[in-house]
């Protein structure tokens, strides 16, 4: 009983967190989508190519929140700084190679991604700023990652609805020329996320070099030893080449689909958005898993570790059939709220979300249990698990059943289901085969740190 309050506890501010980010997303894609069908289709490849972005590189933010959370559980905040320092300089010159990438590259991207000379002409420049937005949010995530691996994700929380706050705020303002700003249609929502997200970048820095400053010290400078950065940037490898597998699989699934044509690509969008809703639980449960796993293997407690692993499954479970249930009976009229000038899109994706309201189990499976092997740090596993459902299962049967048995969108989707089922029961049986009683901290190697700012 005490495991599923601390899990309410932990689980509830990320569960907002996400459900802010989440609800802006669907808000933005409802307000843009008023734009035509081309422009949620821009909105839907950009989405995928700025999500691969982000999980190539997201393995720097897990990386350090379940090393920070095992050193919190030690009362070793020490090493937990000092790892949080080597993050955000690695953080920082990913940041770099973005806005290089999205000054120079952005058009070409668009090309290859979407063979369609329209898409690459009219979306250039909003893939531009998304991208520039990202180095912020590259940097801000490790942040993040070290309050949840301390166990605040209740400041986390209030940084993440700030930063959405501000991005819905200005999608609505600088997309349709309110409050006195100009009306620049979908460029206006790429500027309105990259402000979103410097605001959020700036709110995190305060957060961790000020307020954080009195608790844990970390206005302390730390010069990184190329032991330390192997490292943390192996552990970032594998963690970010796992997500990175699974959503570079997702973009190739996005070109299979965007060849059926725009009102496909446009309700395949729709139905991945609405599916974010089942995404937004699946997460937090799945970094409340990793908070409280890592913390319980830091104190030297893993059996305790992997009972609050189970508890955090059961309690997310709940929440996401519940959830699976409402879209799936709801299924058309959600879909009517993006697009009702169009039924084949609204109709085709109806469908659709009718198909994957109980798929989001699986990939919940795939979360919770994820959460809780990288709080043990067993992060090979995961990068292998990744690599192979994602290239000998879901893409293969992803181009079988689109191309070949001819199903369309809803062999698309078949694919997707048969890929995330496997996946997650893989890495169930993974956590209960686990030999738990031998699960120690990751030790990092002592060093001196210098003096105080």
């Amino acid at each position: 009983m005490k495991n599923w309050k601390n899990i309410l506890l932990l689980a509830i501010p990320s569960l907002l967190s996400f459900a802010t980010q989440t609800v802006v997303g669907t808000i933005n894609l409802i307000m843009v989508g008023h734009l035509g069908a081309i422009v949620i289709a821009i909105v839907g490849v950009v989405n995928i190519i700025i999500y691969n972005a982000f999980a190539l590189f997201s393995g720097i933010g897990h990386t350090v929140n379940y090393l920070v959370a095992q050193n919190y559980g030690a009362n070793d905040m020490r090493s937990g700084i000092r790892r949080t320092y080597i993050a955000l300089y690695l953080s920082a010159l990913v940041g770099l190679l973005l806005l290089v990438i999205g000054i120079f590259f952005s058009d070409q991207i668009l090309w290859l991604t979407t063979g369609s000379k329209e898409i690459a002409d009219q979306g250039t420049y909003y893939l531009q700023l998304r991208i520039i937005a990202q180095a912020f949010g590259v940097v801000s995530f490790a942040l993040h990652g070290f309050l949840r691996g301390v166990g605040d994700t209740r400041t986390s929380m209030i940084l993440s609805i700030v930063s959405n706050v501000t991005i819905v705020t200005l999608v609505y303002a600088l997309t349709f020329g309110h409050f006195g700003l100009p009306e620049l249609g979908l460029n206006g929502a790429g500027y309105a996320i990259l402000a979103g997200e410097a605001v959020g970048f700036v709110l995190a820095l305060y957060v961790f070099f000020v307020v954080k400053h009195k608790q844990f010290h970390t206005r302390t400078w730390v010069r990184a030893r190329a032991s330390e950065v192997k490292e943390l940037g192996g552990e970032s490898f594998k963690l970010g080449l796992q997500e990175f597998s699974m959503s570079l699989s997702m973009f190739i699934f996005t070109m299979f689909v965007a060849r059926l044509g725009t009102t496909a690509l446009a309700a395949n969008e729709i139905a991945l958005n609405v599916m974010a809703f089942g995404f937004m639980p699946a997460f937090a449960f799945g970094a409340t898993a990793t908070i409280m796993v890592g913390q319980e293997v830091g104190r030297g407690e893993p059996l305790k570790g992997r009972r609050a692993g189970t508890d955090v499954a059961i309690m997310g479970s709940i929440f996401i059939l519940l959830l699976g249930a409402a879209e799936f009976v709801f299924a058309e009229p959600i879909a009517r709220l993006y697009n009702s000038t169009e039924p084949e899109v609204f109709h085709l994706a109806g469908i659709l979300i009718m198909t994957s309201a109980f798929l989001q189990l699986f990939d919940a499976l795939y979360n919770f249990y994820a959460g809780a092997l990288r709080g043990i740090g067993d992060t090979t596993f995961l990068m292998r698990a990744s690599l192979v459902t994602s290239w000998l299962i879901f893409v293969p049967l992803a181009y079988v059943f689109i191309y070949m048995f001819e199903w369309g969108s809803i062999g698309a989707w078949l694919s997707l289901y048969l890929y995330l089922m496997v996946l997650g029961i893989s890495l169930m049986v993974r956590f209960y085969r686990t030999d738990w009683s031998g699960i120690t901290i990751r030790k990092s190697a002592p060093a001196e740190h210098s003096a105080g700012m």
